[in-house]
């Protein structure tokens, strides 16, 4: 699969509206081939894990954005069905506690950080600061600043401080993996009215998710900054068609795997001492009745 279409080049003024269709599907006609395709991948996907927590070497970083009803949660779910869970971990991020406001924004960030060898996926992260902060700046007030610049420049600070943040993981082996779900506004309506109207779904809408509908402009147009400013060639933002669940996943995962698969990958090399070692224990396996 070509992921050129889905990538934002660093520095280029994108429009969500114009340039990205959230319901493109590339050449799949079907459901089931992309299904099809899909398991396959997550077999793949689970074979380089399982040496990228053998080789102990680096790590991986996942971000998911998104507006309210993409399918972030069922995409983490589907892609990473197959991953060991010993070496994946999964941190959702609300709004920050009494004591992530008592440190800087990056700081509950830095502390989930993936281990060597290990997947992280962050749900949400801290673009988020970027994002409902920019759309609701009151938030600022509660961050307990002290002297910081006024108006945009506070935006093109933090532009500069994720950067080089993710440019100090990358310079240590933190690959950084940046995916947008980019879910229509008609089809978010759509999937809200299917968790009111199912029982099983309501504890995953609240009134404030319709609110927030209402910022749907400031939103798009607070993303498409944080595309301009934080698409980099070391950590590239990919924006994913989300109408269809079924081809997001699949494009996430097909990602996920060709990013692991670059970075050649390989079991570890025993020493010749090690390799003996090993043969002595096979005798004494060998040896028991």
């Amino acid at each position: 699969m070509n992921h050129d279409p889905y990538i934002v080049k660093p520095g280029d003024q994108i429009s969500l509206i114009k340039d990205y269709n959230p319901g493109y599907k590339c050449e799949f006609h079907q459901k089931s081939d992309a299904v099809k395709r899909l398991k396959a991948g997550i077999l793949q996907l689970a074979k380089y894990q399982d040496i990228l927590y053998a080789q102990n070497n680096y790590s991986l970083l996942i971000i998911f954005q998104a507006m309210d009803a993409a399918g972030k949660d069922s995409t983490i779910k589907h892609v990473m069905s197959g991953v060991n869970p010993q070496g994946c971990q999964v941190f959702s991020f609300k709004s920050p506690s009494e004591e992530e406001l008592d440190h800087d924004y990056l700081w509950r960030s830095m502390k989930s950080l993936p281990e060597r060898g290990r997947i992280g996926i962050f749900n949400r992260s801290y673009y988020e600061e970027l994002l409902i902060v920019r759309v609701h700046p009151e938030i600022l007030k509660k961050q307990q600043l002290p002297n910081f610049p006024k108006g945009d420049q506070i935006w093109q600070q933090r532009f500069e401080e994720i950067n080089n943040f993710e440019k100090y993981l990358v310079n240590n082996g933190v690959i950084v993996l940046k995916f947008f779900l980019n879910v229509s506004k008609t089809v978010q309506k759509r999937r809200f009215l299917e968790r009111i109207e199912s029982p099983e779904k309501n504890w995953k809408l609240s009134v404030s998710d319709v609110r927030e509908r209402g910022f749907w402009d400031d939103y798009m147009n607070a993303y498409e900054q944080v595309f301009k400013h934080t698409s980099t060639e070391f950590a590239p933002w990919y924006i994913i068609p989300a109408d269809r669940k079924w081809f997001t996943r699949l494009v996430v995962a097909d990602i996920i795997c060709k990013k692991l698969q670059e970075l050649n990958l390989q079991y570890p090399q025993i020493s010749e001492e090690n390799k003996q070692q090993l043969l002595a224990a096979k005798k004494i396996l060998e040896a028991e009745k």
